[in-house]
């Protein structure tokens, strides 16, 4: 019997929350396999956050931080005759998330001097209202999209 693809296994919802888009992201936050200081390092930078706004489900505030991270639109490199141009196109839904995710942790990895989990949890509180780095690099790349959408016709 085949192995099934990492496509076609199920991942489990988180323990704490019971969400799969926290158990996505503790996955991508993991280093070396270490998934027990992953999880530590995410959900005290929940508790951190759950102190900055006690009144706010942190389970909400980092969905929509999540939310207001993912992109609409990137642009592709398309080779098209001998040259390459940068091609406006819409972006998946899963795609989105992942790019969110990966822009979230980027952003707090970033920042030195500071705990992994106080720097995460500003970073999500940022993406949260809206500011922070990981929503600069979305405005950038929609920015980016928005320039070359002469190429749109390229798109395949």
């Amino acid at each position: 019997m085949r192995k099934p693809t990492a496509s076609q296994t199920q991942l489990a919802p988180d323990p704490r929350f019971g969400s799969k888009l926290v158990s996505k992201f503790i996955n991508c936050l993991m280093h070396d396999g270490k998934k027990s200081v992953a999880q530590r390092v995410f959900y005290s930078a929940m508790d951190q956050i759950q102190k900055k706004m006690p009144d706010a489900d942190v389970l909400e505030i980092f969905a929509r931080a999540v939310e207001n991270v993912m992109p609409v639109i990137e642009v592709r490199s398309k080779r098209v005759g001998g040259a390459t141009y940068q091609v406006p196109m819409q972006v998946k839904k899963n795609r989105q998330q992942t790019l969110a995710i990966r822009w979230i942790l980027m952003a707090a990895r970033e920042k030195k001097g500071r705990p992994m989990y106080l720097k995460l949890a500003d970073e999500l509180i940022a993406a949260y209202n809206r500011e922070g780095a990981a929503i600069s690099r979305r405005e950038q790349v929609h920015r980016m999209a928005d320039a070359n959408k002469a190429y749109a016709h390229f798109a395949w």
